[in-house]
């Protein structure tokens, strides 16, 4: 065996032994310990990139923990897919940490290093792991740490909104567990390769159990992606969350829409019965639906924190629109706006922090404030991240928008989720305009001028917004991976074969 072979398990080691050492030093040596927390992220990345330069000729890697074979033991799948999510995750994470650190948000609290590392942890675990059972336990490392970044800082707010978070969470949680010990008893396995060529054995009189046990699992996906009418713990969340944490949660509801394409294609395709392609008939009406609610929340935002997080949602939407195609084609061109959208939601969320740090009380409210010395350069970081997460050119989120617009002619009720995402590109241009003209145009005499502020703070905007652009830069080859990324997605024999007849540790 290569080092290559060892690669899946190292995203998942690396940030399981940060954390504790992040923990340990943090009091003491706090230096030590933010090098340590960077060298984990950066470690992660360097694994991820060769992960993903590795699957790029369609080999799927596997790492069997305990040398005992799928499906009997836990395996780590690290296809085109996953090496998408683990670059994503990870450049996201070198994002929010440096500018954490940098706005010094996380001296606000002892445990925000060893959460963020439990959090990475979490993330590449739900993107590597080859098995329901232990995504349930990857999305519970996630959420766990993620209950404790949003209340990193304090305040009532973040208290009220971690309440809620945490409800709602729960009840995902034990939905999810019943949907598996459905699977489990009417299947015998949980492993996701295993799962898809054994669903179609199922007795007769027991279709009705498979067909609740796939519909619990995507009601708990959609909970995560945060689809409408599920989705109101996110505005509120996201928004109150200190900034930073906000740009690293950009990618928490693209787990769940990495669950849907992971899961559903796998073990409910064509041949599983009462069971096969359960959630398609709900998931595109969810998704126009999504799309408009999170754009028409850009509009009617009274923050740009508040903005970002309503484009978290409808950019999810305007996701799964293409997801809900279920096809090669309609599949490549949402993986690449998943890119694309997570980045932008992000640079939003950290624009806002930058404008917010001065304009003293004014904050980040869509409303004049006091004049500021920085005002040219974060008005123009604010207008670069508008268009991308808008989809105007031309940053990648236009690309995006074209492939996937392109993509759905193919599917018979084209028109309605062209219109949508249309509509709500225009309401998000308009919505953008307001709050920047508001923000950046008029200059409130009465509130008192806020005290100079160091712009090392844009540092971490700049390096999003030059990654969108490079992702736009790179549009042919980044959808290529993309539409390989699908094409390898959708073809479960040939996972199943390279998950069921090796026994790689």
């Amino acid at each position: 065996m290569n080092l290559f072979d060892h690669l899946p398990i190292l995203p998942v080691a690396i940030p399981a032994l940060a954390a504790p050492l992040t923990l340990l030093l943090l009091r003491r040596h706090p230096g030590t310990a933010i090098g340590i927390a960077f060298a984990s992220c950066g470690a992660i990345l360097a694994c991820a990139l060769a992960l993903l330069r590795g699957a790029g000729d369609g080999a799927i890697t596997l790492y069997v923990l305990g040398d005992w074979p799928a499906p009997f033991g836990i395996v780590l799948v690290a296809d085109r897919l996953a090496a998408i999510m683990l670059t994503l995750a990870a450049s996201l994470a070198l994002l929010a940490l440096l500018h954490a650190v940098i706005t010094g948000i996380d001296r606000k609290g002892w445990h925000f290093h060893p959460l963020f590392q439990f959090q990475l942890m979490g993330l590449n675990g739900a993107f590597l792991t080859g098995d329901l059972f232990n995504l349930f336990v990857f999305f519970e490392v996630l959420l766990i740490a993620s209950y404790g970044l949003l209340l990193h800082g304090k305040g009532p707010a973040r208290l009220k909104a971690g309440v809620q978070y945490v409800v709602v969470n729960l009840v995902g949680s034990s939905l999810f567990l019943i949907a598996l010990g459905l699977l489990y008893a009417l299947v015998g396995t949980l492993n996701m390769a295993d799962l898809g060529t054994r669903v179609a054995e199922v007795a007769p009189a027991d279709q009705g159990l498979l067909r609740i046990a796939a519909l619990l699992l995507a009601s708990v996906f959609a909970i995560k992606a945060a689809v409408v009418p599920l989705h109101l713990w996110l505005p509120r969340t996201y928004d109150v969350a200190t900034p930073a944490v906000a740009g690293l949660f950009a990618i928490m509801t693209k787990v769940g829409v990495y669950a849907l394409i992971r899961v559903v294609p796998q073990v409910f395709g064509p041949d599983a019965g009462a069971a096969a392609w359960a959630p398609a008939p709900f998931l595109m009406p969810a998704a126009l639906v999504t799309a408009a609610v999170g754009f028409a929340g850009v509009f009617t935002a009274r923050s740009l924190s508040e903005q970002a997080s309503y484009v978290i949602i409808g950019s999810t939407g305007t996701l799964l629109i293409a997801v809900a195609g279920w096809q090669e084609t309609t599949l490549g061109a949402a993986l690449y706006y998943l890119a694309h959208s997570t980045i932008a939601g992000a640079a939003l969320f950290l624009v806002a922090d930058v404008v917010a740090r001065r304009r003293a009380g004014a904050a980040d409210n869509c409303s004049p404030g006091p004049d500021f010395a920085a005002r040219q350069q974060a008005g123009l970081f604010f207008m670069a991240a508008a268009i991308a997460a808008s989809g105007l050119p031309p940053l990648s989120g236009f690309i995006g928008k074209l492939l996937i617009l392109k993509s759905l002619t193919a599917l018979p009720d084209w028109g309605w989720a062209w219109g949508v995402i249309l509509f709500t590109t225009l309401f998000g241009v308009i919505g953008f305009a307001r709050a920047g003209s508001a923000v950046f145009w008029k200059v409130e005499d009465a509130v008192a001028a806020p005290a100079a502020v160091s712009r090392a703070d844009m540092i971490a905007p700049a390096i999003a917004l030059a990654l969108l652009a490079a992702l736009s830069a790179g549009a042919g080859w980044a959808s290529a991976y993309a539409d390989a990324a699908a094409a390898q997605a959708l073809d479960r024999e040939t996972t199943a074969r390279a998950v069921l007849g090796t026994g790689a540790s």
